[in-house]
Protein backbone atom coordinates (compact mmCIF):
# COMPACT_ATOMS: atom_id res chain seq x y z
CA UNK A 1 0.00 0.00 0.00
CA UNK A 2 1.39 3.39 -0.98
CA UNK A 3 1.93 6.20 1.50
CA UNK A 4 -0.53 8.30 -0.53
CA UNK A 5 -3.36 5.81 -0.09
CA UNK A 6 -2.68 5.54 3.65
CA UNK A 7 -2.89 9.33 3.94
CA UNK A 8 -6.40 9.19 2.44
CA UNK A 9 -7.66 7.13 5.40
CA UNK A 10 -9.80 8.84 8.04
CA UNK A 11 -7.51 10.46 10.60
CA UNK A 12 -7.20 13.31 13.06
CA UNK A 13 -6.75 15.64 10.07
CA UNK A 14 -10.30 15.13 8.79
CA UNK A 15 -12.27 13.55 11.65
CA UNK A 16 -14.07 15.92 13.99
CA UNK A 17 -14.81 14.58 17.47
CA UNK A 18 -16.79 16.72 19.91
CA UNK A 19 -18.38 15.84 23.24
CA UNK A 20 -21.49 17.87 24.07
CA UNK A 21 -22.12 19.21 27.56
CA UNK A 22 -24.62 16.42 28.30
CA UNK A 23 -22.15 13.64 27.40
CA UNK A 24 -23.04 12.87 23.78
CA UNK A 25 -20.02 12.30 21.52
CA UNK A 26 -20.30 13.35 17.87
CA UNK A 27 -17.84 12.21 15.20
CA UNK A 28 -17.99 13.40 11.61
CA UNK A 29 -16.07 13.20 8.35
CA UNK A 30 -17.08 14.95 5.14
CA UNK A 31 -17.42 13.32 1.74
CA UNK A 32 -18.92 15.63 -0.88
CA UNK A 33 -18.57 13.04 -3.64
CA UNK A 34 -21.98 11.78 -2.57
CA UNK A 35 -25.19 13.79 -2.01
CA UNK A 36 -26.19 11.55 0.91
CA UNK A 37 -25.36 11.42 4.60
CA UNK A 38 -25.21 8.32 6.79
CA UNK A 39 -25.16 8.26 10.56
CA UNK A 40 -24.59 5.41 13.00
CA UNK A 41 -24.87 5.56 16.75
CA UNK A 42 -25.23 3.65 19.99
CA UNK A 43 -25.93 4.17 23.66
CA UNK A 44 -25.28 1.85 26.63
CA UNK A 45 -28.77 0.36 27.02
CA UNK A 46 -28.22 -3.31 26.25
CA UNK A 47 -29.27 -6.75 27.38
CA UNK A 48 -26.73 -6.76 30.21
CA UNK A 49 -29.38 -4.87 32.16
CA UNK A 50 -32.10 -7.51 31.53
CA UNK A 51 -33.43 -9.39 34.57
CA UNK A 52 -33.29 -13.17 34.06
CA UNK A 53 -37.07 -13.53 34.25
CA UNK A 54 -37.56 -10.90 31.54
CA UNK A 55 -34.61 -11.67 29.32
CA UNK A 56 -34.99 -9.95 25.96
CA UNK A 57 -36.29 -6.72 27.53
CA UNK A 58 -33.64 -4.43 25.99
CA UNK A 59 -34.14 -6.02 22.57
CA UNK A 60 -37.95 -5.77 22.87
CA UNK A 61 -37.67 -2.12 23.96
CA UNK A 62 -35.43 -1.16 21.04
CA UNK A 63 -37.70 -2.90 18.52
CA UNK A 64 -40.79 -1.20 19.97
CA UNK A 65 -39.41 2.33 19.90
CA UNK A 66 -40.12 2.82 16.18
CA UNK A 67 -43.74 1.76 16.65
CA UNK A 68 -44.82 5.24 17.74
CA UNK A 69 -43.64 8.33 19.63
CA UNK A 70 -45.10 11.36 21.37
CA UNK A 71 -45.22 13.17 18.02
CA UNK A 72 -45.43 10.45 15.36
CA UNK A 73 -47.61 7.39 14.90
CA UNK A 74 -46.21 4.15 13.52
CA UNK A 75 -47.70 5.03 10.15
CA UNK A 76 -46.32 8.57 10.18
CA UNK A 77 -42.78 7.40 10.98
CA UNK A 78 -42.63 5.16 7.93
CA UNK A 79 -44.47 7.57 5.64
CA UNK A 80 -41.96 10.30 6.55
CA UNK A 81 -39.05 8.06 5.58
CA UNK A 82 -40.65 6.68 2.42
CA UNK A 83 -41.60 10.14 1.17
CA UNK A 84 -37.91 11.07 0.80
CA UNK A 85 -36.39 7.63 0.23
CA UNK A 86 -34.62 7.68 3.62
CA UNK A 87 -34.18 4.81 6.03
CA UNK A 88 -33.85 4.53 9.76
CA UNK A 89 -33.42 1.63 12.18
CA UNK A 90 -32.83 0.79 15.82
CA UNK A 91 -31.82 -2.52 17.38
CA UNK A 92 -30.86 -3.94 20.75
CA UNK A 93 -27.62 -5.75 21.58
CA UNK A 94 -25.86 -7.20 24.59
CA UNK A 95 -23.99 -4.02 25.55
CA UNK A 96 -25.74 -1.30 23.57
CA UNK A 97 -28.78 -0.22 21.63
CA UNK A 98 -27.70 0.86 18.15
CA UNK A 99 -29.37 3.14 15.62
CA UNK A 100 -28.64 4.21 12.05
CA UNK A 101 -30.04 6.43 9.34
CA UNK A 102 -29.45 7.43 5.75
CA UNK A 103 -30.87 10.24 3.63
CA UNK A 104 -30.02 12.90 1.12
CA UNK A 105 -28.36 15.82 2.85
CA UNK A 106 -31.42 18.05 2.35
CA UNK A 107 -33.54 15.54 4.30
CA UNK A 108 -31.11 15.06 7.19
CA UNK A 109 -32.87 17.55 9.49
CA UNK A 110 -36.11 15.61 9.18
CA UNK A 111 -34.38 12.30 9.84
CA UNK A 112 -32.51 13.62 12.89
CA UNK A 113 -35.69 15.06 14.39
CA UNK A 114 -37.29 11.66 13.80
CA UNK A 115 -34.53 9.62 15.47
CA UNK A 116 -34.39 12.12 18.36
CA UNK A 117 -38.12 11.66 18.90
CA UNK A 118 -37.75 7.87 18.76
CA UNK A 119 -34.88 7.91 21.27
CA UNK A 120 -36.44 10.40 23.65
CA UNK A 121 -40.22 9.98 23.59
CA UNK A 122 -41.32 6.53 22.37
CA UNK A 123 -44.97 5.95 23.26
CA UNK A 124 -45.09 2.13 23.07
CA UNK A 125 -48.67 1.94 21.69
CA UNK A 126 -50.35 -1.11 23.31
CA UNK A 127 -51.61 -2.63 20.05
CA UNK A 128 -48.17 -2.22 18.45
CA UNK A 129 -46.45 -3.78 21.47
CA UNK A 130 -48.64 -6.87 21.21
CA UNK A 131 -48.15 -7.08 17.46
CA UNK A 132 -44.39 -6.90 17.97
CA UNK A 133 -44.53 -9.49 20.77
CA UNK A 134 -46.23 -11.93 18.39
CA UNK A 135 -43.46 -11.34 15.83
CA UNK A 136 -40.73 -11.85 18.46
CA UNK A 137 -42.35 -15.07 19.71
CA UNK A 138 -42.59 -16.35 16.14
CA UNK A 139 -38.89 -15.59 15.68
CA UNK A 140 -38.03 -17.49 18.86
CA UNK A 141 -40.10 -20.47 17.73
CA UNK A 142 -38.22 -20.46 14.41
CA UNK A 143 -34.92 -20.17 16.32
CA UNK A 144 -35.74 -23.33 18.27
CA UNK A 145 -35.81 -25.26 14.99
CA UNK A 146 -32.59 -23.75 13.59
CA UNK A 147 -29.62 -26.06 14.16
CA UNK A 148 -27.07 -23.26 13.73
CA UNK A 149 -28.81 -20.95 16.20
CA UNK A 150 -29.32 -23.68 18.76
CA UNK A 151 -25.71 -24.85 18.51
CA UNK A 152 -24.59 -21.24 19.05
CA UNK A 153 -26.81 -20.88 22.13
CA UNK A 154 -25.57 -24.18 23.55
CA UNK A 155 -21.96 -23.15 22.94
CA UNK A 156 -22.46 -19.87 24.84
CA UNK A 157 -24.04 -21.76 27.74
CA UNK A 158 -21.00 -24.06 27.91
CA UNK A 159 -18.17 -21.57 27.41
CA UNK A 160 -19.76 -18.66 29.31
CA UNK A 161 -21.43 -20.62 32.12
CA UNK A 162 -22.38 -18.19 34.90
CA UNK A 163 -21.44 -15.18 32.74
CA UNK A 164 -23.87 -12.66 31.15
CA UNK A 165 -22.70 -13.80 27.69
CA UNK A 166 -24.39 -17.16 28.33
CA UNK A 167 -27.79 -15.47 27.88
CA UNK A 168 -29.35 -14.88 24.45
CA UNK A 169 -30.05 -11.17 24.00
CA UNK A 170 -33.45 -11.89 22.41
CA UNK A 171 -34.51 -14.00 25.41
CA UNK A 172 -36.73 -17.07 25.52
CA UNK A 173 -40.39 -17.59 24.73
CA UNK A 174 -41.37 -17.56 28.41
CA UNK A 175 -39.32 -14.44 29.23
CA UNK A 176 -40.68 -12.44 26.29
CA UNK A 177 -44.21 -13.51 27.25
CA UNK A 178 -43.52 -12.15 30.76
CA UNK A 179 -42.52 -8.67 29.55
CA UNK A 180 -45.29 -6.09 29.96
CA UNK A 181 -45.69 -2.73 28.29
CA UNK A 182 -44.88 -1.06 31.63
CA UNK A 183 -41.51 -2.88 31.60
CA UNK A 184 -40.68 -1.31 28.23
CA UNK A 185 -41.63 2.14 29.50
CA UNK A 186 -39.58 1.69 32.69
CA UNK A 187 -36.53 0.31 30.84
CA UNK A 188 -36.56 3.23 28.44
CA UNK A 189 -37.02 5.82 31.21
CA UNK A 190 -34.11 4.44 33.21
CA UNK A 191 -31.54 3.41 30.59
CA UNK A 192 -31.99 5.80 27.67
CA UNK A 193 -30.20 9.12 27.94
CA UNK A 194 -27.26 11.13 26.63
CA UNK A 195 -24.54 9.60 28.81
CA UNK A 196 -22.37 7.33 26.66
CA UNK A 197 -24.33 8.08 23.48
CA UNK A 198 -22.14 8.20 20.38
CA UNK A 199 -23.22 9.26 16.89
CA UNK A 200 -21.00 9.32 13.79
CA UNK A 201 -21.64 10.99 10.41
CA UNK A 202 -20.12 10.59 6.96
CA UNK A 203 -21.22 12.23 3.73
CA UNK A 204 -22.10 15.56 2.22
CA UNK A 205 -22.04 17.62 5.40
CA UNK A 206 -19.49 19.80 7.13
CA UNK A 207 -18.51 18.32 10.52
CA UNK A 208 -19.39 21.53 12.34
CA UNK A 209 -22.88 21.39 10.83
CA UNK A 210 -23.30 17.79 12.00
CA UNK A 211 -22.36 18.83 15.54
CA UNK A 212 -24.82 21.75 15.41
CA UNK A 213 -27.66 19.50 14.21
CA UNK A 214 -27.09 16.96 16.98
CA UNK A 215 -26.91 19.76 19.53
CA UNK A 216 -30.24 21.07 18.25
CA UNK A 217 -32.16 17.79 18.60
CA UNK A 218 -30.34 16.07 21.49
CA UNK A 219 -28.22 18.72 23.22
CA UNK A 220 -30.80 19.41 25.95
CA UNK A 221 -31.51 15.73 26.69
CA UNK A 222 -30.88 14.81 30.31
CA UNK A 223 -31.41 11.67 32.38
CA UNK A 224 -29.79 12.00 35.83
CA UNK A 225 -30.86 8.44 36.73
CA UNK A 226 -29.15 6.82 33.73
CA UNK A 227 -26.89 4.09 35.21
CA UNK A 228 -23.35 3.19 34.29
CA UNK A 229 -22.93 -0.01 32.25
CA UNK A 230 -22.36 -3.00 34.54
CA UNK A 231 -18.84 -4.38 34.75
CA UNK A 232 -18.35 -7.77 33.13
CA UNK A 233 -17.20 -10.57 35.42
CA UNK A 234 -14.21 -12.60 34.23
CA UNK A 235 -14.84 -15.66 32.09
CA UNK A 236 -13.87 -18.85 33.90
CA UNK A 237 -11.99 -21.07 31.45
CA UNK A 238 -13.04 -24.69 31.18
CA UNK A 239 -10.73 -27.10 33.01
CA UNK A 240 -11.71 -30.03 30.80
CA UNK A 241 -13.60 -30.53 27.52
CA UNK A 242 -17.37 -30.05 27.78
CA UNK A 243 -19.84 -31.24 25.13
CA UNK A 244 -23.48 -30.17 24.93
CA UNK A 245 -25.92 -31.68 22.43
CA UNK A 246 -29.29 -30.27 21.38
CA UNK A 247 -31.72 -32.66 19.72
CA UNK A 248 -34.06 -31.19 17.08
CA UNK A 249 -36.35 -33.75 15.49
CA UNK A 250 -36.72 -33.97 11.75
CA UNK A 251 -33.51 -32.21 10.78
CA UNK A 252 -31.20 -33.50 8.05
CA UNK A 253 -28.19 -31.35 9.07
CA UNK A 254 -26.18 -31.04 12.25
CA UNK A 255 -24.28 -27.90 13.22
CA UNK A 256 -21.10 -28.11 15.27
CA UNK A 257 -19.21 -25.41 17.21
CA UNK A 258 -15.90 -26.02 18.99
CA UNK A 259 -13.93 -23.31 20.78
CA UNK A 260 -13.46 -21.05 23.78
CA UNK A 261 -13.70 -17.43 24.88
CA UNK A 262 -11.29 -15.17 23.00
CA UNK A 263 -9.89 -11.68 23.64
CA UNK A 264 -11.94 -8.49 23.67
CA UNK A 265 -11.38 -6.05 20.81
CA UNK A 266 -9.42 -3.71 23.10
CA UNK A 267 -7.12 -6.48 24.31
CA UNK A 268 -3.53 -6.24 22.96
CA UNK A 269 -3.91 -9.90 21.91
CA UNK A 270 -6.75 -9.14 19.52
CA UNK A 271 -4.87 -8.33 16.30
CA UNK A 272 -2.64 -11.41 16.57
CA UNK A 273 -5.72 -13.54 17.34
CA UNK A 274 -7.55 -12.03 14.35
CA UNK A 275 -4.71 -12.71 11.93
CA UNK A 276 -4.36 -16.21 13.35
CA UNK A 277 -8.07 -16.82 12.99
CA UNK A 278 -7.87 -15.71 9.36
CA UNK A 279 -5.28 -18.42 8.76
CA UNK A 280 -7.13 -21.03 10.82
CA UNK A 281 -10.48 -20.80 9.08
CA UNK A 282 -11.20 -17.69 7.01
CA UNK A 283 -8.67 -16.87 4.28
CA UNK A 284 -9.14 -18.29 0.80
CA UNK A 285 -11.31 -21.41 0.94
CA UNK A 286 -11.88 -20.96 4.70
CA UNK A 287 -8.26 -21.50 5.72
CA UNK A 288 -6.88 -24.66 7.24
CA UNK A 289 -10.24 -25.76 8.62
CA UNK A 290 -11.96 -25.45 5.25
CA UNK A 291 -9.10 -27.27 3.56
CA UNK A 292 -9.04 -30.23 5.96
CA UNK A 293 -12.71 -30.63 6.88
CA UNK A 294 -14.44 -29.63 3.66
CA UNK A 295 -12.07 -29.78 0.71
CA UNK A 296 -9.89 -32.81 1.51
CA UNK A 297 -12.29 -34.88 3.60
CA UNK A 298 -15.52 -33.80 1.91
CA UNK A 299 -17.34 -34.22 5.23
CA UNK A 300 -18.99 -30.82 5.73
CA UNK A 301 -21.28 -28.44 3.86
CA UNK A 302 -19.30 -25.58 5.38
CA UNK A 303 -16.39 -25.36 7.81
CA UNK A 304 -14.78 -22.16 9.08
CA UNK A 305 -13.51 -20.34 12.15
CA UNK A 306 -14.70 -17.12 13.74
CA UNK A 307 -13.40 -14.57 16.24
CA UNK A 308 -16.14 -12.52 17.87
CA UNK A 309 -14.29 -10.05 20.10
CA UNK A 310 -16.20 -6.89 20.97
CA UNK A 311 -16.46 -4.85 24.16
CA UNK A 312 -16.00 -8.10 26.07
CA UNK A 313 -14.30 -11.45 25.43
CA UNK A 314 -16.23 -12.77 22.46
CA UNK A 315 -16.00 -16.39 21.34
CA UNK A 316 -13.20 -17.89 19.23
CA UNK A 317 -14.48 -21.03 17.60
CA UNK A 318 -14.59 -23.39 14.65
CA UNK A 319 -17.99 -24.23 13.18
CA UNK A 320 -19.23 -26.73 10.62
CA UNK A 321 -22.48 -27.98 9.16
CA UNK A 322 -22.74 -31.57 8.02
CA UNK A 323 -24.61 -34.81 7.65
CA UNK A 324 -25.27 -36.05 11.21
CA UNK A 325 -23.44 -39.29 10.39
CA UNK A 326 -20.18 -37.31 10.00
CA UNK A 327 -20.33 -35.34 13.27
CA UNK A 328 -17.90 -37.41 15.33
CA UNK A 329 -15.26 -37.47 12.61
CA UNK A 330 -15.60 -33.71 12.02
CA UNK A 331 -15.21 -32.95 15.73
CA UNK A 332 -12.09 -35.11 15.72
CA UNK A 333 -10.63 -33.25 12.72
CA UNK A 334 -11.41 -29.86 14.27
CA UNK A 335 -9.63 -30.84 17.48
CA UNK A 336 -6.65 -32.05 15.46
CA UNK A 337 -6.39 -28.74 13.58
CA UNK A 338 -6.74 -26.64 16.72
CA UNK A 339 -4.06 -28.76 18.40
CA UNK A 340 -1.75 -28.22 15.41
CA UNK A 341 -2.55 -24.50 15.47
CA UNK A 342 -1.39 -24.17 19.09
CA UNK A 343 1.59 -26.52 18.67
CA UNK A 344 3.60 -24.89 15.89
CA UNK A 345 3.90 -21.42 14.34
CA UNK A 346 1.95 -20.66 11.19
CA UNK A 347 4.12 -20.61 8.08
CA UNK A 348 5.77 -17.46 6.82
CA UNK A 349 3.67 -17.69 3.65
CA UNK A 350 0.40 -18.01 5.59
CA UNK A 351 1.21 -14.98 7.71
CA UNK A 352 2.35 -12.89 4.71
CA UNK A 353 -0.82 -13.77 2.79
CA UNK A 354 -3.02 -12.94 5.76
CA UNK A 355 -1.23 -9.64 6.42
CA UNK A 356 -1.59 -8.63 2.76
CA UNK A 357 -5.28 -9.54 2.92
CA UNK A 358 -5.87 -7.35 5.99
CA UNK A 359 -3.94 -4.39 4.61
CA UNK A 360 -5.53 -4.68 1.18
CA UNK A 361 -9.12 -4.86 2.32
CA UNK A 362 -8.94 -1.88 4.69
CA UNK A 363 -9.25 0.79 1.97
CA UNK A 364 -12.17 -1.17 0.45
CA UNK A 365 -14.00 -1.07 3.79
CA UNK A 366 -13.54 2.72 3.91
CA UNK A 367 -14.76 3.47 0.37
CA UNK A 368 -18.39 4.03 1.34
CA UNK A 369 -20.00 6.42 3.80
CA UNK A 370 -21.45 3.41 5.60
CA UNK A 371 -17.97 1.94 5.98
CA UNK A 372 -16.61 5.22 7.32
CA UNK A 373 -19.37 5.67 9.91
CA UNK A 374 -18.85 2.07 11.08
CA UNK A 375 -15.11 2.77 11.36
CA UNK A 376 -15.68 6.00 13.32
CA UNK A 377 -18.08 4.23 15.69
CA UNK A 378 -15.50 1.51 16.33
CA UNK A 379 -12.79 4.09 17.02
CA UNK A 380 -14.94 5.43 19.83
CA UNK A 381 -16.33 2.09 21.03
CA UNK A 382 -12.88 0.55 21.41
CA UNK A 383 -11.11 3.76 22.50
CA UNK A 384 -8.82 3.99 19.47
CA UNK A 385 -6.73 6.98 18.54
CA UNK A 386 -8.13 8.98 15.61
CA UNK A 387 -4.99 8.08 13.62
CA UNK A 388 -5.49 4.35 14.18
CA UNK A 389 -6.13 3.63 10.50
CA UNK A 390 -2.93 5.40 9.47
CA UNK A 391 -1.00 3.07 11.77
CA UNK A 392 -3.01 -0.06 10.99
CA UNK A 393 -0.83 -1.41 8.13
CA UNK A 394 2.28 -1.12 10.33
CA UNK A 395 0.48 -2.79 13.24
CA UNK A 396 -0.50 -5.69 10.98
CA UNK A 397 3.01 -6.08 9.56
CA UNK A 398 4.44 -6.09 13.09
CA UNK A 399 2.56 -9.25 14.13
CA UNK A 400 4.89 -12.25 14.15
CA UNK A 401 4.36 -15.99 13.79
CA UNK A 402 5.49 -16.45 17.38
CA UNK A 403 3.00 -13.85 18.61
CA UNK A 404 0.13 -15.66 16.88
CA UNK A 405 1.24 -18.96 18.41
CA UNK A 406 1.51 -17.51 21.93
CA UNK A 407 -1.89 -15.83 21.59
CA UNK A 408 -3.56 -19.00 20.31
CA UNK A 409 -2.09 -20.96 23.21
CA UNK A 410 -3.61 -18.51 25.68
CA UNK A 411 -7.16 -18.96 24.39
CA UNK A 412 -7.55 -22.18 22.38
CA UNK A 413 -6.40 -24.66 25.02
CA UNK A 414 -7.20 -28.12 23.58
CA UNK A 415 -7.95 -29.54 27.04
CA UNK A 416 -10.48 -26.76 27.75
CA UNK A 417 -12.57 -26.47 24.60
CA UNK A 418 -16.34 -26.35 24.62
CA UNK A 419 -18.28 -28.25 21.96
CA UNK A 420 -21.92 -27.74 21.00
CA UNK A 421 -23.82 -29.91 18.52
CA UNK A 422 -27.40 -29.36 17.36
CA UNK A 423 -29.20 -31.72 15.02
CA UNK A 424 -31.47 -34.75 14.81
Amino acid sequence: MTQTSVRSFPSSKDITRVTLSNGITVLARSNFNSPSVIFNGFLPAGGLFDPDKKLGLADFTASAMMRGTANYSFQQIYEAMESVGANLGISGGTHTTSFHGRSLVEDLDMLLHLIADILRTPSFPPEQVERLRAQLLTGLAIRSQDTNEMASMAFDQVVYAGHPYSRPEDGFIETVQAIEREDLIAFHARHFGPKGLVIAFAGAIEPAAAVDKVTEVLGDWQNPDQPEPPELPPVVALKHPVVKKVSIAGKSQADIIVGAAGPSRSNPDYLAASLGNNILGQFGMMGRIGDVVRERSGLAYYAESSLGGGIGPGPWYVSAGANPANVDRIVELIHQEITRFVSEPVSEEELADSQANYIGRLPLSLESNAGVTAALINLQRYERDLDYFLHFPDLVRAVTREEILETARRYLVPEGLGTAIAGP
